[in-house]
């Protein structure tokens, strides 16, 4: 894997590019403090990012929102306490792993694979959560535009829906899209 390191210690950020190159991976960043490392994180593109919570200016948490808003990528929280309201921001910050420093080599493999499956759940869930919003969205449209034909033409529930879904299969339109034309053609008079 391609991985950025941000830890304010240097002899840390030496320890993990040692540890990791010697597993195979690739070290393609080593900041010093948050706003290095969300730089380094627009450019190189990494696949995981390992980040210190105490650092100095930007800390870890607050670059990892900021990662998390601009390119999600599977992050790994490293801190030298393990206090359970560092976790609570952690956790709320959206990261995906946690290593107490010093950080034990057997444990860094294990955690960067649980982070990166971490990743892809809550990117599947992301995706499942924008196609349901999508679709309550959609359905909305169409209820304001059933409620409208029901009013204003008088049609019952099942007439309203029928005439909605007729014309989008004739036209070979979304219903939704059928709807908002209703909707948009009532406001215009």
């Amino acid at each position: 894997m391609r991985i950025l390191i941000a830890d304010d210690e240097a002899l840390i950020r030496m320890g993990l590019r040692t540890m990791l190159e010697d597993r195979g991976h690739k070290v393609v960043g080593a900041a010093a403090e948050g706003a290095s490392a969300l730089q380094m994180a627009r450019t190189e593109k990494p696949d995981v990012i390992l980040l210190d919570i105490k650092m100095p200016g930007m800390d870890g948490l607050e670059a990892a929102r900021k990662i998390m808003q601009e390119r999600p990528t599977p992050i790994v929280m490293l801190t030298a306490f393990s206090q359970r309201e560092l976790v609570n921001q952690a956790r709320a910050a959206c990261v995906f792993g946690y290593l107490v420093k010093p950080v034990k080599e057997e444990l860094l493999d294990a955690t960067l694979a649980l982070a990166v499956t971490r990743f892809k759940e809550w990117q599947k869930l992301q995706k499942e959560m924008r196609d349901l919003e999508k679709s309550l969205a959609a359905r909305q449209t169409v209820e304001k535009a059933k409620f409208w034909l029901m009013e204003n033409q008088s049609l019952s529930e099942q007439q309203a829906f029928n005439k909605i879904h007729r014309t989008s299969r004739a036209r070979r339109v979304t219903m939704q899209q059928v709807a908002q034309e209703i909707l948009d053609g009532a406001h215009k008079k």
